[in-house]
């Protein structure tokens, strides 16, 4: 899977059954009408039994400057207020921590889930979203991190 380039994201939730917050690269659009995510998390991970006793989770959609950020969440062995602890959040409709400076919170509800091989597959409705133009995004590609937009310079280019 490491030649498959993915959006770097945090995914959050709160409800019920406690906070939960895990670095996450498999989770896509479904569809837009109504507007659908999927998100994968591995059945193995505290998070997982969190989100789905809570119903709800954020999509938070890291900018290139946020690789310390998904570092934090992906260490293993800090509780989640550990993990929290690193940047400014903010709610949305759901109650689940958005992560400001983002590129794109989109908070959901859970509407189903599936079990595939190691993960549960979250699909989830679209309650809200906050999106910040002008950044440039995060992926993990090769096992490892890099930025991924259009340089100022390149943009004023692309207008002219």
């Amino acid at each position: 899977m490491a030649g498959l380039a993915a959006a770097v994201n945090i995914v959050t939730s709160n409800g019920a059954a406690g906070l939960a917050g895990c670095t996450v690269s498999a989770a896509c659009s479904v569809t837009d009408e109504p507007p659908t995510l999927l998100v994968c998390i591995n059945r193995s991970s505290a998070n997982n039994e969190i989100i789905r006793k809570n119903g709800n989770l954020c999509v938070n959609v890291l900018s290139a400057d946020q690789r310390d950020v998904a570092m934090q969440f992906a260490t293993k062995g800090l509780s989640v207020s550990e993990r929290l602890a690193c940047a400014k959040w903010s709610v949305l409709e759901t109650g689940a921590p958005v992560l400001d400076g983002a590129v794109c919170a989109i908070d959901c509800q859970i509407d189903s889930a599936s079990e595939v091989g190691t993960h549960t597959v979250f699909y989830c409705g679209v309650a809200a979203v906050r999106y910040r133009a002008g950044c440039d995004g995060l992926i993990y590609f090769g096992r490892d991190f890099h930025r991924v937009g259009i340089s100022a310079a390149r943009l004023a280019e692309i207008r002219a």
